[in-house]
């Protein structure tokens, strides 16, 4: 792995080098998930997965393979997350066609209350790396960087729970929890991914819940 000073030097590179993308990338999925919030619908949940298919295709090319590729060293991390990415946004697209996946808030108050801190905090990415001291190159932003990505994704997911896309849904699992705490936080103080790390803790619990109840009927 590479040192932490390394690492946000290819962070602030990158977000250099694409300005004013991440500006777009942010105020679309703003828009688009109050879209999704305001008036629920299969026109809704279908802009909100093309937006999703455009952002990790996004992040698979442009950041993992492209002008973030010395992120992992001489390990093959970029190439591994890469195709992830590209994978996951290609299974969007083939839901767009399918139709399956639809998001709408969780009736249940309790859960409708986590889902919505939670995309609160995942849009507050940039603010909290404000308060931990990175310049403006040096800020997070959903849309254009993994991490904030993940998690938006993975929260809509469980919105449409128990119909989505298992592929889908196990790979972003995979993002966000095994090497966040270990990686991201502890090695590269990215403490903005705690954010990260918490959706997934709360995707995997409802998972779980899911899978438990289908194994009951």
């Amino acid at each position: 792995m590479i040192p932490r000073e390394e690492f946000w030097r290819v962070m602030e590179t990158y977000g250099a080098r694409i300005l004013p993308a991440q500006v777009v990338f942010y105020v679309a999925a703003i828009l688009v998930v109050g879209w999704l919030f305001l008036r629920p619908g299969r026109v809704q949940s279908l802009f909100a997965k093309l937006y999703l298919a455009l952002a990790f295709a996004w992040i698979g090319v442009l950041f993992y393979f492209t002008l973030a590729s010395d992120l992992a060293g001489d390990s093959y991390g970029n190439v591994v997350f890469g195709f992830i990415f590209i994978l996951v946004s290609m299974l969007f697209v083939v839901d767009m066609v399918r139709g399956r996946m639809q998001f709408s808030l969780p009736a249940a108050t309790g859960r409708r209350a986590i889902t919505l801190a939670l995309l609160l905090m995942v849009f507050c990415y940039p603010l909290f790396g404000v308060l931990f001291g990175h310049g403006l190159t040096g800020l997070i932003v959903p849309g254009t960087f993994p991490c904030p990505t993940t998690a938006l994704a993975l929260l809509l997911l469980t919105m449409a729970l128990p119909q989505v896309d298992r592929i889908i849904y196990g790979l972003l699992l995979l993002c966000a929890i095994p090497f966040t705490p270990f990686v991201q936080i502890a090695r590269y103080g990215v403490y903005e991914d705690t954010i990260l790390f918490a959706s997934g803790i709360y995707g995997l619990a409802l998972w779980w819940r899911y899978r438990r109840l289908e194994s009951r009927s």
